[in-house]
């Protein structure tokens, strides 16, 4: 990523963006407008990701053959919810049309030690979350905070059928960190797995994406990061790919590129 140029990275995160909308106060104009806003006059991003409620309204928008997926969140974002709720949430969604689920693992039972919790949820929804739907895990490691409790969360999750490792909700004090993502990318690669990562929570920038995508290649290699094995998970961040994209520089950055 050293000699990668600021447009070069922006285009890249386009193509690797869920472009997320999980405000409290999401209606169904706003599904309209994040759906028209994920189809770009440089390309698309790679999904949408939305409350469950909404999945049926995004599908019939998007159609049945668009190439922006559709993710939604289950068990989120408290992760405490019980196992058959849960996994109850996920066939609704996948049934509505969600092409892939984020879901929050019990990442509080995990800190109590409970390390069963974790792959008994995880399982669960990966057995309803038939190829070629992505199950995707979110770890909450702001919350988690110990390195070795983010490490052996990633493991878990991969050793479940996780088929991406994320870091955040979005909705706690610390999100997406380095790092985490240090940590995370890591555990993907001791793992010899194909499995994906996805930073979420905190990347508004060109400048931040820049970043992660220099670390996973120094990890994984340069080409590594492709929509099947990397997602950013922002909401702000499109706007800062487009000002780089159409020539207007970045609208601040809370990084260097």
């Amino acid at each position: 990523m050293n000699e990668t140029t600021p447009r070069q990275t922006a285009a890249k995160a386009l193509s690797l963006l869920d472009l997320t909308d999980l405000t409290e106060n999401c209606d169904e104009a706003a599904i309209e407008r994040l759906c028209r806003q994920a189809a770009t006059r440089h390309g698309h991003t790679a999904a949408i990701c939305i409350w469950p409620r909404f999945v049926k309204q995004a599908r019939a928008l998007l159609g049945e053959n668009s190439p922006i997926r559709i993710a939604t969140v289950v068990n989120f974002p408290s992760g405490d919810l019980p196992v058959d709720d849960v996994v109850a949430e996920t066939r609704q969604a996948i049934a509505d049309g969600a092409d892939e689920i984020d879901l929050v693992i019990p990442y509080r039972a995990l800190m109590a030690g409970d390390e069963a919790a974790v792959r008994q949820m995880i399982r669960a929804v990966r057995e309803v979350c038939a190829p070629p739907v992505l199950l995707k895990t979110i770890l909450e490691t702001g919350e988690l905070k110990n390195p070795d409790l983010v490490r052996n969360a990633s493991h878990l999750a991969i050793a479940s059928g996780a088929d991406f490792i994320k870091t955040s909700t979005g909705k706690v004090a610390v999100n997406a960190t380095l790092e985490a993502a240090d940590i995370m990318l890591n555990a993907i690669r001791e793992s010899g797995r194909k499995v994906g990562f996805k930073p979420a929570g905190g990347v508004r920038t060109v400048g931040d994406a820049a970043l992660h995508l220099r670390l996973a290649a120094t990890i994984h290699g340069p080409d590594w990061a492709i929509p099947s094995t990397f997602r950013f998970g922002a909401s702000g961040l499109l706007g800062d790919i487009l000002a780089v994209l159409d020539g207007r520089g970045s609208g601040g950055s809370s990084a260097a590129y």
